[in-house]
């Protein structure tokens, strides 16, 4: 059966305000009839399963993630929050700033876990960063995924490389070369160890 409601009444079925369902009838996610007075009238039985879950989204907050490789980029890692709060003040989101210290290739950093632990807990709507690899080197396409998968979106601010891009790549090259180096300690291999002295020399040479 058709039950007609005001807009006061289908936002609350929604759970969001007013304004919010003005909105979503402006771009065409929802439709509502008029009366012969102007008002608008919706009906319950047609709201689209998926505005109940963007009323969920409207509802979950924003979140800007920053990250620099090292202590030396603490200068750019605040320019980047700055940005980041620049460009969220202006779209008028209510937004938080996650941070980290940290190498691009490492997934155990602080900041990335609380972010995706609120990704997945669903109590973020809108993640925001300055270029694709400030979330990580290595992965961001599967963390990218994972937002899609829990209605997240996701703002890139630039989709060009950063310009810190060669300094960090050639950090996490020697991380990785550290890592293999500290898994072949101890072995007889004279030729894997001077394979790996060779990749650490080149590395070095690279940032010169």
């Amino acid at each position: 059966m058709k039950r007609l409601v005001g807009i006061g009444e289908a936002a609350s079925a929604l759970g969001v305000s007013i304004t919010t369902l003005r909105r979503w009838e402006a771009s065409g996610k929802l439709k509502a009839e008029h009366t012969a007075g102007g008002h608008r009238r919706y009906d319950l039985a047609k709201l689209k399963p998926e505005l109940i879950h963007a009323a969920s989204a409207d509802n979950r907050r924003t979140v800007a993630y920053a990250r620099v490789s090292s202590h030396d980029q603490k200068e750019d890692l605040e320019r980047q929050k700055q940005v980041l709060e620049l460009y969220c003040s202006r779209q008028g989101w209510t937004f938080e700033i996650i941070s980290d210290l940290g190498s691009g290739m490492n997934y155990h950093k602080k900041g990335l876990k609380k972010l995706l632990e609120a990704i997945l807990d669903e109590q973020v709507g809108r993640l925001v960063i300055t270029h694709k690899d400030r979330l990580l080197r290595l992965g961001a396409e599967l963390v990218f995924a994972v937002c899609e998968a829990k209605h997240v979106e996701v703002v890139i601010l630039n989709q060009e490389e950063d310009t810190t891009f060669e300094a960090e790549l050639a950090e996490d090259v020697t991380e990785i070369v550290n890592v293999f180096s500290a898994r072949l300690y101890g072995s007889r291999s004279r030729k894997s160890q001077k394979l790996l002295d060779g990749i650490k020399k080149a590395v070095e040479e690279s940032q010169c």
